[in-house]
């Protein structure tokens, strides 16, 4: 599950080696907090998954990682097999419309979004202090 790091002004996705490996990325994937637009809780983040991974790797039902390409644009995608996950609108971002991301963390990410945040990027579980 990839850790979620929240300054006061960007959203960090950090991704272990292998989930590096798995979603062909050299970097973690950062976006600024003015381009989220809308956060989703869900139980089953293969209902929104869209287009094809373009470079990714899919095994239906057990692991989706990396970028998907489709009409509505490019999306950011760890999703490992039915586990709680988050899913986050983004808009004027340069490199996705979209995050979905298996995460027990979810519910920690939204009140952390609401609240002000340090200088200094810190998990979003410790912020909300769960």
């Amino acid at each position: 599950m990839v850790t979620l790091l929240l300054d006061s002004t960007q959203l960090e996705v950090a991704l272990s080696a292998t989930e590096r490996a798995m979603s062909f990325r050299r970097r973690n994937v950062t976006v600024a907090r003015e381009h989220i637009v809308k956060v989703q809780l869900t139980d089953d983040a293969w209902n929104w998954l869209r287009g094809v991974p373009r470079p990714g790797v899919l095994v239906p039902g057990v692991v989706a990682m990396g970028s998907w390409e489709s009409a509505g644009g490019p999306d950011f995608v760890v999703v490992r097999r039915r586990r709680p996950s988050v899913v986050v609108d983004l808009e004027g971002d340069p490199e996705f419309h979209r995050l979905v991301l298996s995460t027990r963390h979810g519910l920690a990410l939204v009140q952390a979004l609401r609240l002000d945040v340090r200088d200094e990027p810190v998990d979003v579980v410790d912020i909300v202090g769960g």
